[in-house]
């Protein structure tokens, strides 16, 4: 990690808690935490594995890493995955097949293109008969 990067974080940090912005300040700590143990990039591996035309979800991915209640850090891992071409981040919706993260797409329909192009269906940002498409990282990875 860059160290002029920690150095920013740790000044960001201080200042929320300074500010009592416990929250904010949390949401960075945990940022940093999980960013730095390894856990997106179990993330990562965990989504290079969903197959063409096929969606997870952040729960079920969170939940096969043995993390349950960290959906929202899988979010993070999948908002920092952008520099990284081989990982499908569209392929990751919320758990009743809505385009979440779709605003951290370059375009602003680009998520809801890819999966069509994949072939599933969407209808007002939500996957139509998301059952039929969605990949259960436990009973798909070994």
């Amino acid at each position: 990690m860059d160290k002029r990067w920690s150095i920013k974080l740790c000044q960001l940090l201080l200042s929320q808690a300074c500010n009592k912005r416990r929250k904010i300040f949390y949401s960075y700590f945990n940022l940093y935490i999980f960013s730095n143990n390894g856990f997106f990039e179990n993330v990562y591996s965990v989504v290079r594995k969903i197959p063409y035309g096929k969606v997870s979800t952040y729960g079920a991915i969170a939940n096969f890493l043995g993390s349950g209640k960290s959906a929202r850090a899988v979010g993070w891992a999948m908002n920092s995955s952008h520099k990284f071409k081989d990982i499908p981040a569209h392929r990751v919706v919320n758990r009743n097949g809505l385009l979440t993260g779709k605003h951290h797409f370059g375009g602003t329909n680009l998520m809801k293109q890819l999966l069509e192009n994949e072939g599933i269906i969407i209808k007002n940002d939500k996957i139509v008969d998301f059952n039929r498409y969605f990949w259960e990282p436990k009973l798909n990875i070994k």
